[in-house]
């Protein structure tokens, strides 16, 4: 198989790093973060770029990562970095584009730790035809 399965172009439409506030790490020290989670299937290595969109302010483009060949990459939004290293900032929505250079499948997941009884959803990226 030269291509894995899935689609080159993905969009999450809900992302939202909370602050985990002081007293919420848990005994195991967790903390509140999102990760965009991507499977390669394909036997080469895909190129990805990930641009952050929000309501209030100009947008974070050319996030660059790479995921091996039948590998798949927790890609964790609270390190993500774009091109001048700028951190996402936490408390304020956004939304993502995931451009992929094969098919990948890709899902959202986050875990909130804002509260004592910990929190986590994961959801399927909405796929596009291109």
């Amino acid at each position: 198989m030269a291509h894995g399965h899935g689609h080159k172009l993905w969009i999450v439409p809900d992302g939202y790093l909370a602050s985990t506030p002081e007293g919420c790490t848990g005994p195991t020290g967790y903390f509140s973060h999102e990760s965009v989670c991507i499977l390669n299937d394909g036997d080469a290595e895909v190129e990805c770029v990930i641009d952050v969109y929000f309501e209030d302010r100009d947008p974070i483009k050319g996030i660059r990562f790479t995921v091996g060949a039948e590998r798949s990459l927790h890609f964790r939004m609270d390190r993500a970095t774009d091109h001048d290293g700028s951190l996402l900032p936490r408390d304020t929505p956004y939304s993502l584009r995931l451009t992929a250079s094969a098919p990948v499948v890709v899902q959202h997941s986050r875990l909130d730790v804002t509260q004592q009884n910990l929190a986590l959803f994961s959801v399927m990226a909405w796929p596009l035809e291109e």
